[in-house]
């Protein structure tokens, strides 16, 4: 396991549970990619990561994340994390999420993040479902 990746790992996700877009996006290279694979294109660079991470906290504001497993290798890690919150709608969220990160040069070159989508729409759009 890499002490770096790891350290890298903390950083980021301690950003991801203080609910933190500027520094969640300071952690990622200049061109980087995040992927939330669930029907959106990818957010291309740091100010499209950060705009897609703002929107992500409007439609769950007290979103938490707990860790459930991690896997750290020199220039990757891949995590397994509960999801869980309370969406503007008011749905209660309780959905599984995995990350798969590619690092280059200390920073987050790519996040591919797969989540689980019949639980994440239930939450956003409850009623859209009924």
């Amino acid at each position: 396991m890499s002490a770096t990746t790891r350290e890298l790992f903390e950083r980021y996700h301690a950003c991801w549970e203080a609910r933190d877009p500027d520094r969640i996006a300071e952690l990622h290279t200049l061109d980087s990619v995040f992927h939330l694979h669930s029907g959106q294109a990818p957010a291309r660079g740091q100010a499209a990561i950060h705009e897609s991470v703002v929107g992500m906290f409007e439609l769950v504001p007290n979103l938490t994340f707990d860790l459930v497993s991690l896997r750290v290798g020199e220039d990757f890690w891949v995590a397994q994390l509960k999801l869980t919150g309370t969406a503007a709608s008011g749905a209660e969220l309780d959905a599984d999420l995995a990350d798969f990160v590619l690092v280059e040069n200390g920073a987050v070159k790519e996040k591919h993040s797969y989540v689980d989508g019949v639980a994440m729409q239930a939450a956003i759009a409850p009623s859209e479902l009924a």
